[in-house]
């Protein structure tokens, strides 16, 4: 590891500070006081907490980006700390249960079971259900 190294990691830290900063300034500005109300009664009790976390992870599919939002929403006020603890558990729980769900693939057996419980086999039962919502 050279010295450039290290600049390049102190630099994208400085960037991610600073846009970390400027996304909290911009949701308190733009939000007022409607969103802080939203996600109140969202996060009202840890287990809310917790199942909206995994929800939000299983939506856009990373719990990196689910931290740094509630991270900037603590930073602006507009969410207390013990609302943030809640909603990272369920967003590291929701990176798991996804991680999970796709080492399904590798399982091998001619039980029904074990086949059913492949995505290649559920999946398109998901997405007929997905379909029948839409």
């Amino acid at each position: 590891m050279d010295i450039f190294s290290v600049l390049a990691f102190l630099g994208g830290l400085a960037f991610f500070l600073y846009g970390m900063s400027l996304m909290g300034d911009g949701l308190s500005r733009a939000s007022g006081g409607k969103m802080e109300r939203i996600l109140e009664q969202l996060t009202s009790s840890r287990w809310k907490a917790v199942l909206l976390g995994a929800g939000v992870t299983a939506v856009i599919q990373s719990s990196s980006a689910t931290t740094v939002m509630v991270v900037g929403f603590v930073n602006s006020g507009i969410m207390k700390l013990n609302q943030a603890v809640g909603l990272i558990m369920g967003a590291n729980i929701g990176t798991t249960a996804t991680s999970w769900i796709l080492s399904l693939t590798g399982i091998q057996g001619d039980n029904l079971f074990l086949k059913l419980l492949k995505p290649t086999s559920f999946s398109p039962i998901l997405a007929l259900i997905g379909a029948a919502f839409i």
